[in-house]
């Protein structure tokens, strides 16, 4: 449930962050009078940001295992649900307050820089790797994914929720490279509303799962810290 509910915010997101990657996607070089090389670029760009949100996925979800095996995996779901809920609900202005530290663009300027060298060299290849930084550029909806990514307490599992996170932003993202045109702003602002709604829906996932009610699939229970810290230690 958790990875579909991952794929609709990643779907949904797309619409909403297409301001940020837009640029890029309408702009990818390659302009080759082939169309299979043309697709098959816009293709690869599309596969790199998929393979850089799972990468980032598999990080946070040692992270969340870490945490786990100290015995506070239902706490980190909640807490992560929690915050989620809250950031969702957060005016924008404050929103982007949290999530565009100064700092953040800091480390992302040497990323923009060898994004505009691989733009330069137009192969086909390069597409591939645009796409992989491009996945590593700042997006307040990545972050949420990221932290669902933590909660899933595993790099596998981490992986995984990312990979549907980003397989969701892919045919918006797709068709907007592919063509160079996109939806109606309408169309967008109505689908854009519907985001918060799955984001509130995976933090009730989150929180549920955290509660450890032994709902299968929704809320199973979770094994109790002592328990985990016995299998640390092997007592």
């Amino acid at each position: 449930m958790i990875t579909w509910a991952a794929l609709a915010i990643g779907f949904l997101g797309s619409f909403h962050c297409i301001g940020m990657c837009g640029p890029i996607a309408l702009s990818l070089p390659l302009k080759s009078p082939s169309y299979v090389k043309f697709t098959t670029g816009r293709i690869l760009y599309n596969l790199g940001r998929v393979i850089s949100y799972s990468l980032m996925g598999a990080v946070f979800g040692v992270f969340g295992k870490s945490i786990s095996l100290w015995g506070y995996q239902r706490g980190l779901s909640i807490i992560i649900g929690v915050l989620i809920i809250i950031i969702t609900l957060m005016p924008l202005k404050y929103r982007n307050r949290i999530l565009g530290y100064s700092v953040i663009q800091k480390i992302i300027t040497p990323l923009k820089i060898k994004i505009t060298s691989l733009f330069k060299n137009g192969s086909v290849p390069s597409l591939f790797l645009i796409g992989i930084l491009n996945g590593f550029l700042p997006c307040g909806f990545v972050y949420m994914g990221l932290a669902g990514a933590a909660a899933t307490a595993t790099p596998l599992s981490g992986a995984v929720f990312m990979a549907f996170f980003g397989l969701g932003t892919v045919p918006a993202m797709f068709v907007l490279s592919l063509t160079g045109k996109f939806f109606s702003l309408n169309l967008r602002q109505k689908i854009s509303r519907l985001v918060p709604v799955f984001a509130i829906l995976l933090a009730v996932i989150f929180i549920l799962r955290g509660l450890s009610l032994g709902i299968p699939y929704v809320s199973p229970k979770m094994m109790h810290s002592t328990h985990q810290m016995e299998m640390m230690h092997g007592d």
